[in-house]
């Protein structure tokens, strides 16, 4: 036979034969489907020069999962209201791809647009502004002046002044010089990096505030005047304190301008500060002089002496800046339940100051509470404040009323908060079970999103009821778009699933030592609409643990649920969204609380027949994964199969080596475990730790388990995952 005619053999991945390689690239085809529908993340209004109208412009991300980065693109539509109380979308044909941009912030009268890019190496960050038709203006900042501009979502801070020729920002400090060495030891003078025969140091050893922050160097303030594009460095800031989230105060006439910012100290140390909102911080004033030049605009006069004023010494966390409109009262949440607990997150709290007219501040000023710590709310009343973000612009037109979003068991809801009454609505509807996000405001009409774990996000356009009609409360429209579109098999496999909430009753309620401990908790439950058999079974456990899962559209877990799986995702007590006793009843019983709500939910649904005992898998990510990991060798007959993303497998271990050892304290011992913390544990301590690991119970797993580690992971370091995984090997 003439083997140049033979057909060529295919080659297959060890293990793999032919028809499970066809169904892995059906899966991954349908993953990339999945994974293709776009997501909003931001969203700004804008007058219309005709006055009638508005025009909507919304930031638009997409995963690139080769690239293992974020596609990010622009996309603008015309609001026309229409007379039957309609409205009517005028999408643009298409969007518009933002390449190399790291931030847009559109200046308070929305002529001008801020655009800035971050470089990836050395090189200058660039400042753009942009009017309707064309840049105006750009300015190149060397990395001699600072580094990046911050675009975190935590220290990120950019501000335009009322009269939009100053920009108040945060970003990296300028590197400081490295000595350098050659054959003669130390050099004097800066030398070239690509000089031969010589090298460089690093200097003194920074420390940075943990996972997301490696190689970032510490945030501080900065103005850039857009006339004459100099960067002034704000002065007077103790070098201990990391800041961000500045505002610009109003202005008063005759008067230096303040500038209103978040300060983090850290004196001791800085810890993990990557969703631990138990980091004390303060709201902060500085006051930057301007004055008028010879060409009548505003610049900036020595900064060298300055005072900064902390605004909110008598409480111990302070976030959020945002100004009413008439600029009488400065509103902020807190995080002091967090701080004070130990808690890594736990319920806000909303706060008001009263902001003086004749721009003279004082550190003792009085501090308005406008929303408490709710420890129990009764059923279907307000359980808390949990709220991740505020707008830039939250305010209707009665210059009092925020409008933003909030957790509320296990969805997410948009509220109203009258400010000076502290009244607080639930302006979604309640009815269905999905989850609300508000993205603008458009003058007292509000455009959010809503999901479902088995719905694609769908935006809305909610109006203000007319009192003077008799009718009051909110009325919602759906808004045709083309950002959520997805393919017609997507579409086509979640119209077959179905999903509930499920109120999950505590298994034993005499261990319970507040009320709040005792209440139900929830777990999402999501399934085929046809069920001749119940389908396997995923149980979902998100990390924290102080976290939640919401009932809001997930691409990954659509993606499962469309494979065939019914999906149990728990919302065990600690959770956010259920009230501060409810979340604090944690601490201190990691490892049996939380494992046992999951088993307790997990047989909820056996009884009622929804799932085969038989099939059930477990997975979850960082306290997810502690519990995965937990739960299959606690209940080993229970579980078929686990994967542990990022696990939490051994305490002991990981206190010595996570950017965040308090947590391990806190969440072992309780309240007790923030007075105990110290960063050299004792044997009685790492005794303690292990006892609450799940590799006191790997001897007893049974179950195959993958685990995804991450190589760079500061939170969870790969070794305790290595060290399980190696364990179980064996």
């Amino acid at each position: 036979m003439d083997s140049s005619k033979a057909g060529t053999v295919k080659e297959l991945p060890v293990g793999l034969d032919e028809a499970t390689e066809e169904e892995y690239a059906s899966q991954c085809k349908l993953l990339q489907e999945f994974t293709n529908i776009s997501s909003i993340d931001k969203a700004w209004v804008f007058k219309s020069e005709s006055g009638i109208g508005s025009q909507v412009m919304f930031s638009i991300s997409q995963p690139n999962l080769l690239a293992n980065k974020r596609r990010k693109f622009m996309l603008s539509t015309s609001i026309l209201k229409e007379s039957n109380n309609n409205v009517n979308f005028q999408w643009a044909p298409f969007p518009v791809e933002m390449t190399g941009v790291s931030i847009n912030i559109p200046s308070p009268s929305g002529s001008k647009l801020l655009v800035i890019r971050n470089p990836e190496n050395e090189s200058p960050t660039q400042f753009e502004i942009w009017s309707s038709s064309r840049l105006e203006k750009e300015f190149w900042i060397p990395q001699s002046t600072h580094g990046s501009v911050y675009a975190d979502g935590w220290f990120e801070g950019i501000s335009w002044n009322s009269d939009e020729s100053l920009i108040a920002y945060v970003a990296e400090e300028p590197s400081p010089c490295k000595p350098s060495f050659d054959c003669q030891g130390y050099k004097q003078g800066a030398a070239k990096d690509k000089e031969c025969m010589s090298w460089k140091g690093q200097g003194d050893w920074e420390e940075e505030w943990g996972e997301c922050y490696a190689g970032k160097r510490q945030p501080a303030l900065f103005v850039i005047n857009l006339n004459s594009g100099k960067v002034h460095a704000v002065k007077g800031i103790a070098k201990s304190l990391s800041v961000g989230q500045v505002v610009w105060a109003p202005p008063v006439e005759g008067i230096d301008q303040y500038l209103v910012f978040v300060g983090w100290s850290a004196n001791l140390r800085k810890l993990g500060i990557k969703y631990c909102y138990n980091r004390p911080c303060a709201l902060y004033a500085v006051k930057v002089p301007l004055y008028k030049s010879e060409a009548a605009e505003s610049d900036l006069k020595s900064m060298e002496e300055l005072t900064v004023v902390n605004l909110t010494q008598s409480i111990s966390s302070a976030f959020f800046p945002q100004f009413s409109p008439d600029g009488k009262f400065l509103v902020f949440l807190s995080a002091k339940a967090s701080v004070d607990s130990g808690a890594h997150s736990a319920t806000d709290s909303l706060h008001r100051i009263n902001w003086p007219t004749d721009g003279k501040l004082y550190s003792s000023t009085k501090i308005i509470d406008v929303i408490p710590v709710v420890n129990c709310a009764e059923d279907g009343q307000f359980p808390g404040l949990y709220c991740s973000s505020f707008l830039s612009k939250p305010w209707l037109s009665d210059g009092c009323t925020m409008i933003l979003s909030s957790y509320w068991r296990s969805c997410q809801v948009i509220l109203s908060v009258n400010v000076l009454s502290g009244e607080v609505l639930r302006i979604s509807t309640a009815d269905s079970g999905f989850s609300w996000n508000v993205l603008t405001l458009d003058g007292d009409n509000i455009i959010a999103v809503c999901s479902s774990p088995i719905d694609v996000p769908q935006i809305k356009y909610g109006c203000l009821m007319d009192k003077a009609t008799n009718t009051t409360g909110w009325h919602w429209l759906n808004v045709s778009s083309p950002i959520f579109k997805c393919s017609e098999k997507v579409t086509s496999l979640l119209s077959h699933l179905q999903f509930g909430i499920m109120q999950i009753p505590v298994k034993d309620v005499s261990d319970c030592l507040t009320k709040g401990a005792a209440r139900s908790f929830e777990a999402i439950f999501v399934s085929s609409k046809v069920n001749n058999a119940p389908d396997p079974l995923i149980v979902v456990l998100h990390g924290g643990p102080h976290s939640v899962s919401l009932s809001s559209f997930s691409k990954s877990l659509a993606f499962l649920s469309s494979l065939g799986f019914s999906l149990l995702i728990v919302n065990y007590r600690g959770s956010l969204g259920f009230g501060e006793e409810a979340l604090q009843s944690l601490p201190g019983k990691i490892g049996s609380q939380d494992v046992n709500d999951v088993l307790t939910a997990i047989d909820h649904v056996i009884e009622k027949g929804l799932v085969n005992p038989s099939k059930i898998t477990v997975l979850g990510g960082s306290h997810g994964g502690f519990l995965t990991t937990h739960l299959i060798g606690q209940a080993p007959d229970k579980f078929v199969a686990a994967a542990a993303r990022n696990p939490v497998c051994n305490l002991s271990s990981m206190v010595a080596t996570t950017d965040i050892p308090d947590w391990c304290y806190v969440e072992s011992y309780g309240r007790k475990g923030k007075t105990i913390f110290t960063e050299a544990p004792s044997a009685e301590h790492l005794t303690h730790f292990y006892s609450k690991s799940p590799i006191l119970h790997i001897s007893k797993v049974k179950a195959p388990t993958i685990f995804l580690l991450g190589a760079q992971d500061l939170r969870v370091p790969v070794s305790g995952g290595l060290q399980s995984r190696l364990t179980i090997a064996v």
